[in-house]
């Protein structure tokens, strides 16, 4: 393992997976909400055979989470390499001298490389830490701000840049469409013929939201889920039924089959999405 100030990198997946050419590869997102539910997390990924996951709110040694550090533990559970990307500093979770952090992680088992970490410019103030405010949990208060964590991995061959995205869950769609237009910039900026998949917690209908559509589109980024969206959180309540606000974009030559919600499972209060792509 190696780890620099914002990025930690591990390795655990065995050497010499074959690749078949043709064959399609199993993508997951997901929102793990901190790693609490550990344990369902491990046993539903195990299932999955996945080439490629992404996972947000992902905790590093916080009290919450029994000082775990959440994407090593499932890298090694589940012999995969992976890549953490720091958000946060969880101020009510950790310490001084040991301080505990969340963020997103990146998991294959096949080589992750070049992993960079891109901080949005704008930010919501709502987290940061405030003298007249307690120093309790209920607060959350944080220092950091929303990324985007960017690496590529090579499977058989074949390289795909990926974009593991949380945008701001506080504020309003206008600053999460401006984290957003950031990310889509840099795609841009470092446009190739490498194909690209941009997935994550939004924490926003794009379906409703045409400034967020239009900017994918222009991007040339195409949506795996169907017309109308499947809510990816589950129903809180009457009122709150659950929302769609996780998503998977592809941009390149894939063939795709139709996303999957996973809907039965409850590890965390978002649902596994899963696709299948195909290199074309």
């Amino acid at each position: 393992m190696s780890s620099n100030q914002e990025i930690e990198v591990g390795n655990f997946a065995p050497t010499g997976r074959l690749f078949r050419p043709g064959s399609p590869i199993q993508v997951i997102d997901w929102n793990i909400d901190r790693g609490l539910q550990l344990g369902g997390i491990i046993d539903f990924l195990a299932t999955t055979n996945a080439d490629l996951i992404l996972l947000q709110e992902v905790d590093l040694n916080a009290r919450r989470t029994h000082r775990l550090n959440v994407a090593r533990e499932l890298s090694q559970k589940l012999q995969l390499n992976y890549i953490f990307g720091r958000e946060f500093q969880e101020l009510t979770q950790g310490s001084r001298t040991s301080p505990a952090f969340h963020g997103q992680a990146t998991l294959s088992p096949w080589p992750l490389s070049n992993p960079r970490i891109l901080k949005f410019r704008r930010q919501s103030s709502f987290w940061r830490p405030r003298w007249f405010l307690p120093d309790i949990e209920v607060f959350q208060e944080r220092i950091g701000g929303r990324i985007a964590l960017v690496s590529e991995v090579s499977i058989g061959g074949r390289t795909l840049v990926t974009y593991n995205l949380h945008l701001e869950s506080r504020g309003d769609d206008a600053l999460r469409c401006s984290q957003l237009n950031e990310c889509l910039d840099d795609v841009l900026r470092c446009s190739s013929t490498t194909p690209k998949l941009l997935a994550g917690d939004l924490n926003l209908d794009v379906s409703r939201s045409v400034a967020a559509a239009n900017a994918i589109r222009q991007a040339q980024f195409l949506s795996t889920a169907a017309k109308d969206p499947v809510r990816t959180t589950p129903p809180h309540s009457l009122i709150d039924r659950g929302r769609p606000i996780d998503w998977i974009f592809v941009r390149g030559s894939f063939r795709v089959a139709p996303l999957r919600i996973h809907n039965s499972v409850s590890a965390s209060d978002h649902y596994p999405l899963s696709v299948r792509l195909a290199f074309m």
